[in-house]
């Protein structure tokens, strides 16, 4: 029952971790495409 319980407690807080988690892999990206760019521009 405890296990169920600390189960529900981590699918409650899951949501905004999966957005948070979505949003940075997002910044990830366009800073990839961005640093393919810086180096277009170097080289």
């Amino acid at each position: 029952m405890e296990f169920r319980r600390k189960f529900g407690r981590k699918k409650e807080a899951k949501p905004t971790k999966g957005l948070f988690f979505i949003i940075l892999l997002g910044l990830a990206v366009i800073l990839w495409f961005k640093m393919e760019a810086i180096l277009n521009a170097l080289f």
